[in-house]
């Protein structure tokens, strides 16, 4: 087993790189915008760069903390009630300068305030600078950008809930909800519509992994808002039994949020709709994703360098449902340069718009619509890379393999609770009679294996600083392998305005990896361990482990999660 190298990355290199991909694009953008101005469709050349997945680089990354960010980004992370009743329009953040475009003067109390805000949320501001519009001009885009509906959903609710029969409430509520759920970085909206006269009918959001009951509402009430839900999605409204999937679009703070709602039957005669809210505004770029694995995230860039054209292999990404995977398999889409090489997709819903990259839906049961059919025909359009949604049965592992062995990049998904077992998930799937050819091949052809978790990460604006040896037991310091001394912080319970008064802010990367860098001839002993013990693999000379339990440290001392926290991590 080879340890892993330590962090040697230079910021500056790092930047040079993100500034060259930012830059990959901009020939085809500006031939794009100039074609949408003439179908009056106006976007600005950061906007597309943006939708291409091209990410702003930042000299203060290594610190996480953010000397750049685009509007959108700004608004996503900084707490609403920071920036909405000065009714200014966050324009951007550039080496250290916000630049806002206000309706009315601001004093300097107030740009004090924004300064703060914005430091205490992970951006370093030195000052702010403002920009002139056009004043019906700005009152337009403070119209479409900032939307209001999150401050006023449980108004809109009792309003409506006064007045059912009043469809165009009903629509109002509908996007307050959908708004405010996207305001606190809900995931995930869950309804419940029983029947029952006992049975509660609540909206939940889920917010960094949890489920936060948010609204109730009667059985007739949400029956009308399901419905309403399940129309817009395309679904049949007047199906209850049957298991549906359906998706639609809104806008929001200026840009397109897709959602993709599921139905299914609740009960005796209720329904149960869970929509999943998709904001490409969300999404991680891939140096900021890998920012704490630096050397996975090295060995991935090579991997998927346009250089290494022919090389093959098969990167894997494991983990539970709701671990991040289909996350990270679009940052590395995002890192791969789409202008030289063809990408070419197999999804199982389509989540996001990729562009300049080729993406397919599965279609299970429809002739030639399964993931190892649409894989045997993606072979014939000359992809460079192949992306899959998810290993599931044994055609798509077969499959997968063979396209890896005919020299093709193939990135995908597969459930597994630990980056070794995800080998033994993969065998377990193989068929029988072709199991040692198939072991054979996936020895020779794997080149990593991401088995992550997401953990919650504390607020950095209230978090409470302390000596770890005053927070664990000496037991428990010897479990984490932490001294003593060492400054981290814990979990605020009462939270701040940032957090939304929950302690906790998002959530981090946890990676189980293992690295395999030796070439074909090189990997007999692998073979051999996965035919016998496949813990043996870990004593094979070339290959690099990440373990979990080293994450959590790093994330403990760096003050991001809480030490209590990290050992219940550690036992799952």
């Amino acid at each position: 087993m080879t340890t892993p190298s330590p962090k040697t990355s230079d910021p500056k290199i790092k930047k040079a790189n993100a500034g060259e991909g930012r830059e990959r694009y901009l020939d085809m953008v500006q031939r794009e915008r100039a074609m949408l101005l003439e179908q009056g469709i106006a976007r600005s050349t950061e906007q597309l760069l943006d939708m291409a997945g091209a990410i702003l680089p930042s000299e203060m990354e290594e610190e996480g903390i953010k000397d750049r960010a685009t509007g959108d980004q700004l608004r996503s992370v900084l707490p609403v009630q920071s920036w909405l009743p000065l009714s200014i329009h966050l324009i951007g953040l550039r080496d250290g300068i916000l630049k806002i475009a206000p309706l009315h003067d601001l004093n300097e109390r107030q740009i004090d305030a924004l300064i703060s805000t914005a430091s205490r949320s992970g951006f370093m501001v030195e000052r702010v600078d403002v920009e002139m519009w056009d004043r019906k001009e700005l009152i337009d885009t403070l119209r479409s950008v900032h939307d209001l509906s999150a401050d006023r959903c449980e108004k809109t609710l009792s309003l409506w809930l006064n007045d059912s029969d009043n469809g165009l409430l009903l629509n109002q509520f509908q996007r307050d909800m959908l708004a405010e759920a996207l305001q606190l970085r809900a995931s995930d909206i869950h309804l419940v519509q029983d029947n029952n006269p006992d049975a509660p009918n609540w909206i939940k959001y889920r917010i960094d992994g949890d489920l936060i009951p948010m609204h109730l509402l009667p059985a007739e009430g949400m029956a009308r808002l399901t419905t309403l839900l399940k129309r817009d999605a395309g679904l049949n409204f007047g199906d209850r039994t049957t298991p549906k999937d359906g998706r639609f679009g809104f806008t929001w703070q200026g840009r397109g949020i897709d959602v993709r709602v599921a139905a299914g039957p609740q009960a005796q005669d209720g329904e149960k709709l869970t929509l999943r809210l998709l904001d490409r505004a969300a999404l991680k770029g891939f140096d900021e994703l890998f920012r704490r694995h630096e050397d996975v995230g090295e060995y991935l860039a090579k991997l998927l360098s346009p250089e290494i054209k022919g090389g093959g292999g098969l990167i894997l990404l494991s983990g539970p449902t709701g671990s991040g995977k289909t996350t990270t398999l679009y940052a590395c889409v995002q890192q791969i340069d789409r202008r030289r090489r063809h990408v070419l997709t197999i999804e199982d819903p389509i989540e996001y718009e990729l562009r300049y990259s080729t993406q397919w839906q599965v279609r299970p049961g429809m002739p030639g619509g399964s993931f190892a059919d649409l894989i045997r025909a993606a072979m014939r359009h000359v992809p460079d890379y192949i992306i899959i949604g998810e290993m599931r049965d044994a055609d798509t592992v077969e499959t997968s393999l063979r396209a890896a062995e005919s020299g093709h990049t193939v990135i995908s998904t597969v459930h597994a609770d630990t980056a070794l077992q995800t080998f033994e998930r993969l065998r377990s799937l193989m068929p029988a009679a072709r199991e040692r050819s198939s072991t054979y091949t996936l020895a020779q052809q794997v080149r990593a294996i991401l088995n992550q978790r997401l953990v919650r990460t504390l607020c950095q604006g209230c978090a409470h600083k302390d000596e770890v040896g005053k927070v664990l037991r000496s037991e428990e310091l010897h479990e984490l392998g932490i001294e003593p001394h060492i400054q981290v912080r814990r979990h605020n319970t009462s939270g701040c305005d940032l957090c939304n008064r929950t302690g906790i802010s998002g959530r981090t990367l946890l990676l189980d990896a293992l690295i395999i860098t030796v070439g074909p001839s090189q990997r007999n002993g692998i073979y051999e361990a996965l035919l016998t013990n496949v813990n043996n693999i870990l004593r094979e000379e070339g290959v690099i482990v990440h373990t979990r339990r080293e994450g959590l440290v790093d994330l403990v001392v760096s003050g991001l999660v809480d030490p209590k926290a990290a050992l219940s991590y550690l036992e799952e």
